[in-house]
């Protein structure tokens, strides 16, 4: 009887690591070709995304590469499946030097002229335009995980005090816009040279542009820089979630208003 009762506890506990390694399997599926779940950490693309948005990534979107897979084991040379990302995407990809998954949005096609003058954005010697959309106002007070405290115009704020940013809606070649905000005149980004996209590489920014570390930034200097098309992982669809606490576990910090957002 205990030989039987000992085999059973055997057998089951066999089952249950099948189970799990299965499970895992199908999970690793469907993170690989379908959907990966990513977790805003900055304040980078505010007001688009916000520091504790939980999206999932569409992987579909432009296909596959190496980055496609947990750790960059998939053994793909470039792309396959690929499909070109539009102007005005929200993408996820792997940062070319750091080895860790940004967020930023699309701005400079291959082979565009990409510049900064006095705060505007200037695509193919044509400057972008913009219309202001009202103050951006948000509390002075740490933000996620990480504590950050968010800069604003009408700095120094108290903590629990309004923090502003100025907000303006850019319209970019196409049609398509959203929000950016400004914190300060005269930014050390706000003037760059003129950046020719390579073919083949993609010019990425943030929508908090002076809070944002993109591709006005060289790789040399130890920015982004140009971003070639196989660090692509996906585009960002919908804030499936959103938490402006530190921790999950504080419910009341939850931003119901924002659950299911699509990403513009």
């Amino acid at each position: 009887m205990a030989d039987s009762t000992a085999g059973k506890k055997k057998e089951g506990i066999w089952e249950t690591v099948k189970t799990v390694f299965w499970a895992l399997v199908i999970a690793g599926i469907f993170r690989t070709l379908f959907f990966q779940p990513f977790w805003i950490p900055s304040g980078s693309m505010k007001d688009t995304l916000l520091i504790g948005d939980f999206l999932f990534v569409n992987k579909m979107a432009y296909g596959y590469s190496r980055y496609s897979c947990p750790f960059s084991v998939c053994p793909i040379s470039g792309r396959i499946l690929g499909s070109e990302p539009e102007r005005g995407d929200v993408v996820v990809f792997r940062h070319p030097t750091r080895g860790v998954d940004f967020i930023k949005r699309l701005i400079g096609l291959p082979g565009d002229t990409i510049q900064m003058r006095d705060g505007r954005l200037w695509i193919n010697g044509e400057e972008v335009p913009v219309a202001p959309a009202g103050d951006f106002v948000e509390v002075k007070e740490l933000q996620g995980p990480q504590g950050l405290i968010p800069r604003c115009v009408n700095d120094p704020v108290a903590e629990g005090g309004d923090c502003i940013k100025q907000r303006f809606t850019e319209t970019l070649p196409g049609g398509r816009s959203h929000d950016i905000l400004n914190i300060a005149d005269g930014a050390f980004a706000d003037d760059t040279p003129a950046f020719t996209v390579p073919e083949g590489q993609y010019f990425f920014m943030g929508d908090n542009r002076d809070n944002s570390e993109d591709s006005r930034f060289p790789q040399e200097i130890g920015g982004l820089g140009f971003v070639p098309s196989e660090y692509l992982i996906g585009r960002a669809d919908r804030i499936m979630f959103s938490s402006a606490g530190r921790s999950l576990l504080y419910f009341w910090t939850w931003r119901a208003d924002r659950f299911f957002k699509a990403v513009e």
